[in-house]
């Protein structure tokens, strides 16, 4: 299955979709990463808080001939935001992964009340310089905290991976980061564990279309220029998740979608302004 490709300002490319891997640990972690790559995923996301990067290595290494296809990516926890142990951490991470490198390394969360993101992301830059990583981003960033990096450091993200899903659309967000050339990352873009599948008018325009509901908001991602990252364990789902690129929403439909949010829309209330995770 051939999988579209995004471009950054800078050129970096990145696959329209990646599996999502939170709580995928483990051997069958590995047996559920390594069967979505056979499936056709080349963009697999993981984090050092998700304790399960060696499960992505070894999926990743199992992966033969693509390997290079691969975009495995991490994220520095909050707790290691310091210049040096930043890169202490990165290097564990590739280590753990047993990879000669991490495709792509961001910035789990901002946490400017301890206000270290600055040092968080020169310790990136030097690990990009170094070898470590090829590529280096953010998430959970606000416009605000990006300025203030591009400003101080005259480096710019090829990402930021943000909370989307139709209750919660970030349309403002999504313009910021156009505007700039950097591409946008959906985490829980199916909702995680709420009733927007269920969702009278998510399920009725599944009807229409012939497909799931899931197909129907990850299809709406790729229409807003989204790459969704939802997690799938089974075969099943990880194929139904990638056959979404046939879904052709119009307008109106996008818009009815995005419609659905709301101001309380975040899952858990992780508001970057004042959110801190470690």
């Amino acid at each position: 299955m051939t999988i579209p490709h995004l471009t950054a300002a800078d050129g970096t490319t990145l696959p329209a979709i990646g599996l999502g891997t939170y709580r995928l640990n483990g051997s069958a972690g590995v047996d559920a990463m390594a069967q979505a790559i056979r499936a056709g995923y080349r963009l697999i996301d993981s984090a050092v808080n998700y304790e399960n990067e060696g499960a992505v290595g070894r999926a990743a290494r199992s992966a033969g001939g693509v390997r290079e296809e691969l975009v495995v990516t991490s994220k520095l926890p909050g707790r290691h935001h310091h210049f040096d142990e930043a890169l202490t951490t990165i290097e564990e991470s590739v280590f753990r992964t047993g990879l000669d490198r991490i495709d792509l390394y961001l910035i789990h969360w901002p946490n400017p009340k301890v206000d270290l993101y600055v040092q968080a992301w020169r310790a990136l830059i030097e690990a990009r310089e170094r070898g470590l990583v090829r590529h280096i981003g953010l998430s959970n960033f606000l416009p605000e905290h990006i300025d203030r990096l591009v400003a101080e450091t005259g480096v710019a993200p090829v990402v930021n991976q943000i909370e989307v899903h139709p209750y919660f659309p970030q349309q403002e967000a999504l313009d910021y980061h156009r505007a700039h050339g950097i591409l946008v990352q959906g985490w829980s873009p199916l909702g995680r564990g709420n009733d927007l599948q269920q969702h009278p008018g998510i399920v009725e325009m599944a009807t229409a279309h012939g497909v799931s509901p899931a197909q129907i908001i990850l299809a709406w991602h790729v229409a807003r220029q989204v790459i969704p990252l939802p997690k799938a364990a089974s075969a099943q789902r990880q194929l139904e998740n990638l056959d979404i690129f046939g879904i052709k929403l119009t307008e109106d439909e996008v818009e009815a979608i995005s419609a659905l949010g709301r101001p309380d829309g975040r899952l858990a209330d992780q508001d970057p302004a004042v959110y801190e995770e470690f």
